[in-house]
C-alpha cells in the first residue's frame, strides 16, 4: 500500500484538503463545480492516483488555482525518487486530439495553451507545484469540454508513466533532492 500525502491550503480566499497516494485511480473530489470536479477525478483516474479532494472558495478562478497549489504540492511528493520521469501520451477525444509530454525531474515549466484561461491558468499552477515540465499541445479540436477533458486525461496518463519506479534516477547529476519547509 502507497503512503498517503495529505496537503491543506487555508487563505482567506479558499480552504482546500488534498489526500493523495499512487494506487488505483480512485478519486472522491467535491469542490461545489460539476466539470472541475470531473475533470479532477479523470486525472486521478488516468494518472492511477487514489485522490480524496475537498474544497471551497469565493470565486471560481481562486478556487481552481489553490486546488491546483494543493494538489500540485501532493502529487511533487508522492512521485519516487526514481522514477522513470518522462511521460508522453497524445489523447484522441471526438473532434479534440490533445498531447501531453512531460518531465518529473523536478523543474517546473508550462507550455500550452488551452482555449479555456481558468483550465490554462489551472494547468501552469499545477505544474509549478508539483515541479514538471508540461508541454501541453491542441493537436485539433474546438469544442472547449472536449479539448480540456482530452488535456486531462493526457496529463494523467503521461504523469502515470513518469511515475513509473524505475530503480535507477535518470539524471546525469544524480539523485536531486530538495527540501521542503
Amino acid at each position: 500500500m502507497s503512503t498517503v500525502t495529505t496537503v491543506v491550503r487555508e487563505t482567506k480566499e479558499s480552504q482546500v484538503t488534498v489526500e493523495l497516494a499512487r494506487g488505483t485511480g480512485v478519486a472522491r473530489v467535491d469542490t461545489g463545480l460539476k466539470f472541475f470536479d470531473h475533470m479532477l477525478a479523470t486525472f486521478a483516474r488516468y494518472a492511477g492516483l487514489d485522490l480524496t479532494l475537498r474544497a471551497r472558495g469565493d470565486l471560481r478562478h481562486h478556487l481552481m488555482e489553490d486546488v491546483a497549489i494543493t494538489l500540485g504540492t501532493a502529487v511533487q511528493r508522492v512521485i519516487p525518487a526514481t522514477a522513470a520521469r518522462y511521460g508522453e501520451r497524445t489523447l484522441p477525444m471526438d473532434d479534440a486530439l490533445v498531447q501531453a509530454c512531460l518531465d518529473a525531474g523536478g523543474r517546473f515549466y508550462y507550455r500550452g495553451p488551452l482555449k479555456n484561461r481558468l483550465y490554462e491558468h489551472w494547468m501552469r499552477s499545477f505544474c509549478e507545484h508539483s515541479r514538471i515540465t508540461l508541454h501541453l499541445r491542441v493537436l485539433r479540436g474546438k469544442d472547449s469540454h472536449h479539448l480540456t477533458e482530452a488535456a486531462f486525461k493526457a496529463l494523467g496518463l503521461a504523469l502515470r508513466d513518469a511515475m513509473v519506479d524505475s530503480g535507477v534516477v535518470f539524471s546525469m547529476k544524480g539523485s536531486v533532492s530538495l527540501e521542503v519547509k
